[in-house]
């Protein structure tokens, strides 16, 4: 069955769509609790917009801590208090051992890719906090026994690993460079451009190939106008953060503030 509500999302998001349908429906018809692993920030909106089609249903997100990116979802039906279920997340921390431990600069790449080369996918992990000589790594509860045992080489460094209460997570918030430039207009290939400095030309490719995403969805045409908060990421260019357009110069040209992830 063809749902209406396909119009709103990129045909790439309809299995996931169709998955999510059911968890609200289910919870909606048959009082059922679904707690999904982790959504990214974009598969979480779409959670949401499909829960508030259902008056009987309610959702709560929850990576672990405030601010987090990744999120697992409850979802339930609305005489349950989901304030009250367990969202069944662990913290492992992973501490990196033997000469130059601190030297080895490992990144969030290399911890996930030891993850998923020990056969984890990558919905049970949630977001990734790298330090110096450590990381703190959000998980669904249950591989954080099979990690804490199985995980001992991340990269080509050798580490150590403890699963630790959430209360001593040790979040890192992302930084960001700051950019002040205008532009002609909004468009996201004319922004991204200048934030990667390379030409709009090159910049279009990859757009129209499907591997830039706004808000977390996927978005092909380069003329997509962006506004202030939107975060744009392109696979392999990495991500920024429109932060504020702040009027316009003598020459109609918009006055830009970009923060670029480092």
């Amino acid at each position: 069955m063809k749902l209406p509500i396909y119009d709103h999302f990129h045909p790439d998001e309809k299995p996931f769509v169709d998955r999510a349908w059911e968890w609200v429906e289910r919870s909606a018809q048959q009082h059922e609790l679904k707690r999904t692993d982790f959504l990214d920030p974009r598969q979480a909106q779409i959670v949401q917009s499909l829960v508030n089609r259902h008056p009987d249903v309610e959702l709560r997100l929850d990576g672990g801590y405030p601010e987090a990116e990744r999120c697992r979802a409850i979802i339930g039906p609305d005489y349950r208090d989901l304030d009250q279920e367990l969202a069944a997340i662990a913290v492992l921390e992973v501490q990196v051992s033997g000469p130059g431990g601190a030297s080895q600069q490992l990144d969030h790449g290399d911890y996930l890719g030891a993850l998923l080369g020990l056969g984890i996918k990558r919905d049970r992990v949630g977001d990734i906090h790298v330090h110096e000589t450590f990381a703190h790594i959000m998980m669904t509860e249950d591989i954080a026994d099979y990690l804490n045992v199985h995980l001992r080489q991340v990269h080509r460094a050798s580490v150590l690993t403890e699963i630790i209460p959430l209360s001593s997570l040790s979040p890192v918030v992302p930084e960001l460079q700051e950019m002040s430039f205008t532009v002609a207009s909004m468009r996201v290939d004319g922004i991204a451009s200048d934030v990667h400095r390379i030409s709009r030309t090159k910049i279009v490719d990859p757009i129209r190939a499907g591997r830039c995403r706004v808000n977390w969805k996927t978005v092909e045409d380069p003329s997509e106008q962006l506004r202030e908060g939107d975060v744009v990421s392109i696979k392999g260019l990495g991500r920024f953060k429109v932060l504020e357009a702040d009027g316009v110069t003598k020459k109609g040209r918009i006055r830009l503030k970009v923060g670029k992830f480092i």
